[in-house]
C-alpha cells in the first residue's frame, strides 16, 4: 500500500483532517521562509494531536544544527526531512542527528538519481521534488517521464517519496506511474497558503487507496 504524507499543516483542524482521512505522516515545516512555516512549539503542540502509528516529520531547509537538535527534542517521534542544498545537507549532517531522515531530491533535467541515492544510502528514503528556485509547496510537478523507473528500481535501494504538484486528480497517475513507496502533498490539498481543505485531503486519500485497490 502506498504511504501517504500531508504536509506543511498548520491548524489543529488539519491534523485531524489528515488522520480522519487516514494519512501515514504528517508534515510540519521548519523554513521560516514559507508560508506554511510553524515555530518548534507550535509543531509539538500540533503533533500530539497525533494518535500511534501516524508520523510527525520536520521538513528543514538549510538550518542550523542546534535548531535542529533543539526540535528533535520537542517531538521526539519526529522523523526528518532534510530538502535544502547539498552542500550545506550534507549525508555526515543528514545522519549527525541520529534520527531516521528524508532526504529531498530536487529534480532538474540530467539528475542521476542512482548517484543521488548512493549519497544519502542512510536516509530512509528520497522525497522526489520539482527543482524551483524556492523551497517547496509551489505546486509544480517535475517530468515523471525523466526516468525509466522500472530499470530504476534495480539500481536505486532507497524508498522513493513522489511529491511536486501532486493532486487528488493526478496523483493516480503519478502513482501508476512512478510506483513510489509514498505521496507527499501540500498545496494540492489547500486552499491557501498553509490552510488545507478537509475534503481535497480526504479526495486524495481516496484516490491514492483507490489506486492502490481498484473498485
Amino acid at each position: 500500500m502506498t504511504k501517504i504524507k500531508i504536509c506543511g499543516l498548520t491548524r489543529e483542524q488539519d491534523v485531524d483532517a489528515a488522520v480522519a482521512a487516514g494519512a501515514d505522516a504528517v508534515g510540519f515545516v521548519m523554513y521560516a521562509q514559507s508560508p506554511r512555516a510553524v515555530s518548534i512549539e507550535r509543531a509539538a503542540e500540533l503533533a500530539q494531536r497525533l494518535p500511534p502509528f501516524v508520523t510527525p516529520v520536520l521538513l528543514f531547509v538549510n538550518e542550523l544544527e542546534a535548531r535542529v537538535h533543539k526540535a528533535c527534542e520537542a517531538i521526539p517521534t519526529a522523523l526528518l526531512q532534510f530538502h535544502g542544498d547539498d552542500q550545506a545537507e550534507t549525508a555526515a549532517f543528514c545522519e549527525s542527528f541520529k534520527r531516521p531522515y528524508l532526504r529531498a531530491a530536487r529534480i532538474v533535467d540530467g539528475f542521476d538519481l542512482v548517484k543521488y541515492a548512493t549519497e544519502y544510502s542512510s536516509a530512509q528514503g528520497l522525497l522526489l521534488d520539482a527543482y524551483i528556485t524556492t523551497f517547496g509547496g509551489s505546486g509544480t510537478t517535475f517530468n515523471w517521464n525523466a526516468f525509466n523507473w522500472s530499470q530504476l528500481s534495480t539500481n536505486v535501494k532507497l524508498p522513493l517519496v513522489l511529491s511536486g504538484g501532486l493532486t487528488p486528480a493526478n496523483v493516480r497517475e503519478g502513482i501508476a506511474l512512478v510506483k513510489p513507496w509514498a505521496v507527499d502533498v501540500s498545496s494540492g490539498v489547500e486552499r491557501a497558503r498553509g490552510i488545507k481543505d478537509s475534503q481535497k485531503i480526504a479526495d486524495f486519500v481516496l484516490a491514492v487507496k483507490q489506486t492502490d485497490r481498484p473498485l
